[in-house]
């Protein structure tokens, strides 16, 4: 066994013993008619029934209500490919976050293979236990072929939480700086820094919810059409974007640019900030230095949001998973479609309303109204779309 002398200080090695989670039965068994009932030989009964009608499963079983928080541990937080069992606390976390803020189950689930078609395999032989899947800190590119896959083979919700989580967030932050400061998203000229899993799925949100022009970057200066060395992933992103055709850095295309979307670990000169437009929109989101210091990014911007829950406005993605989850779990949505997602974030971007300032332009996670609101727009909208079966 490991020495952990060392931790026994950390209050957050404190509150990690043990795990975070635990199962907790729902019915007693205080006798042997209790045990009968709850396994042999009662539990025989509802077997057989499921067994000739499968559908019965969504009543009689935890099934319909339960996340699997599946992850390979190869982009965990910032600190990257740290494997599946140094990944298990962040995923424990995210199960628990489910279940508190949404009344959500979910079991996390990490695994020791980083193949595509290996994950994509065992993901599908697990799916009959659950009645969802958050994938979670899977590296890009990787990341996309792994949802998509799953999203054609199960006819479950099948979200990656990386990607979709952070684009609603942002989405419906930007829908409240955009109307603090006099404007829409139509007006808008965005850019985005990082071009992995949230700067795609960010980008890909703005474009459906009609952003003026956005272009993006990756570690070597914008994407735009006919760039060499794309992956197929940048190469769409870059045909559907950047129509202005910006071919440089980052920091020459944020001149006159109304927003700034950071997340990709870089860093943001002050003058950079300073030559964007009146008004600007700065959300420095990498974790846990942003891309620009918030009091200086302030000093140019009319609204400033980061990651971090320690400067306001946090894009924080448990504001979207455990409603957009409980949401599809209440209509027993077959699929999360984008209009799902956009749904989630004007319904989170309402619950600011008329206290909308420059310091409050997104709720707080711990704000009651977050997680009925979202469940509640994304279940209207699987309706909608028409892949509620509920």
């Amino acid at each position: 066994m490991s020495d952990t002398s060392a931790y026994e200080n950390d209050p957050a090695f404190a509150l990690h013993r043990g795990g975070k989670l635990e199962v907790r039965s729902t019915v007693p068994v205080r006798d042997n008619d209790d045990l009968a009932l709850a396994y042999t030989p009662g539990v025989a009964r509802v077997c057989s029934a499921i067994a000739e009608t499968p559908a019965l499963a969504d009543t009689y079983t935890w099934v319909p209500n339960v996340v699997a928080v599946v992850s390979d541990g190869t982009a965990v937080l910032g600190l990257g490919d740290i494997g599946p069992s140094a990944a298990m606390p962040v995923m424990e976390g995210k199960a628990l976050l489910f279940k508190e803020f949404g009344g959500v189950d979910a079991v996390p689930l990490c695994l020791a293979c980083t193949d595509v078609d290996e994950l994509v395999e065992t993901v599908a032989r697990l799916a009959p236990s659950f009645g969802g899947i958050n994938l979670e800190d899977i590296s890009a590119p990787r990341c996309f072929e792994v949802e998509e896959r799953l999203r054609e083979r199960l006819d479950i919700p099948v979200f990656h939480d990386d990607q979709h989580g952070t684009a609603i967030v942002v989405l419906a932050a930007l829908r409240n700086a955009a109307r603090l400061t006099g404007r829409t998203l139509g007006d808008l000229r965005a850019v985005v820094a990082g071009a992995g899993a949230s700067g795609v799925a960010v980008s890909r949100i703005l474009l459906e919810a009609g952003i003026g022009d956005i272009a993006v970057a990756d570690s070597k200066g914008m994407l735009y059409a006919g760039r060499e060395g794309l992956n197929p992933i940048k190469e769409a992103l870059a045909r559907d974007t950047n129509r202005a055709g910006h071919s440089g850095s980052t920091e020459e295309a944020l001149a006159g640019a109304d927003v700034f979307v950071g997340l990709s670990g870089s860093t943001v000169s002050e003058r950079a900030i300073a030559s964007m437009a009146e008004g600007a929109i700065v959300f420095a989101l990498s974790n846990p230095t942003p891309e620009v210091e918030p009091a200086v990014a302030a000093l140019h911007a009319a609204v400033v949001a980061t990651g971090r829950s320690d400067f306001p406005n946090q894009i924080n993605n448990v504001l979207a998973f455990p409603g957009v989850f409980r949401g599809a779990f209440d209509v027993r949505a077959s699929t999360i479609t984008e209009n799902m997602k956009v749904a989630a974030a004007d319904a989170l971007a309402d619950v600011v309303g008329d206290d909308l300032r420059a310091d409050y332009v997104i709720p707080s996670p711990f704000d009651a109204r977050v997680a009925p609101a979202v469940s509640a727009a994304v279940a209207a909208q699987a309706r909608a779309d028409g892949v509620a079966r509920a």
